[in-house]
């Protein structure tokens, strides 16, 4: 279920690891309210602070050691899988066919929204992309874990940003004042810039979870099979804003999009 974690991506997550506890050591050495409670003996919020980071840390890892949903070997009955039978099959319209492909790279067959991932070397169910910081694809298995690392981490630069802003140093000039905050203002900046990056990153997520699409299909629905005839409006994957959340997040399991895609295409006729 997990990779090893001295294997690829190694120096990424390591140095993920160095700058989130280098930030969190600045932010405890400089003037800021963190230091200020921790002298007067209040550590509820240097606490509450240093567990947040350490959650975002842990689920850093498990996102990116994660398997995402690899396809590792063929399905000894597709059709039992796809749960539908010949008589279903041939009640699909022609524009919604269920041709099974076989992946022209690592040979197996490829369930319906599955990918390969030229960087993984893996067919990954439910594809949404491969990310470089995490050195791992986001697929079916770890899609909701990677959503909720991006509002954790979100919400620890956030209050990050906010503790570097109470460091600053008020002195006369701009050259000593550059001076003294310089190290301060280089971190704020820094978490400035990824908090920026993390809510994006969220929000682009959260908004296509909302539809049942991925990264993928959405970037690339000219091009997928199972997509291309499809409107521009129309997705049929698509069971409605709260059904799309809470399957995502609340339902946990392989599931059978063949089945949700002969449904909507059997509604339709």
């Amino acid at each position: 279920m997990f990779k090893n974690v001295f294997g690829s991506g190694f120096l990424v997550r390591t140095a993920h690891v160095i700058l989130t506890w280098v930030i969190t050591l600045i932010l405890f050495l400089h003037d800021t309210e963190l230091r200020k409670q921790e002298e007067t003996g209040q550590f509820v919020q240097p606490v509450l602070f240093v567990l947040l980071v350490l959650v975002s840390v842990l689920l850093y890892f498990a996102v990116s050691l994660m398997d995402p949903g690899f396809i590792l070997s063929d399905d000894s009955d597709m059709q039992f899988t796809l749960g539908v039978t010949e008589e279903q099959q041939d009640m699909i319209p022609p524009t919604k066919s269920l041709r099974q492909r076989r992946c022209g790279h690592c040979l197996l067959q490829q369930p319906m929204r599955s990918k390969h991932c030229q960087t993984c070397q893996h067919c990954v169910r439910r594809y949404d992309h491969h990310c470089p910081w995490i050195e791992n694809c986001v697929g079916e298995r770890n899609h909701r874990w990677f959503v909720i690392y991006l509002a954790v981490q979100l919400l620890v630069l956030l209050w990050g940003l906010h503790i570097a802003w109470t460091g600053f140093s008020y002195v006369p000039t701009w050259q000593l004042w550059l001076r003294t905050n310089g190290m301060l203002l280089t971190v704020a900046m820094l978490v400035a810039l990824l908090s920026l990056i993390a809510l994006l990153l969220l929000g682009s997520h959260l908004y296509l979870v909302s539809l049942n699409t991925t990264t993928w299909e959405f970037m690339s629905r000219h091009r997928i099979s199972y997509l291309k005839h499809c409107g521009a409006d129309e997705n049929p994957f698509d069971r409605g804003t709260f059904h799309n959340l809470w399957g995502f997040f609340c339902v946990w399991g392989t599931v059978v999009w063949e089945q949700v895609y002969f449904r909507e295409g059997s509604d339709q006729v």
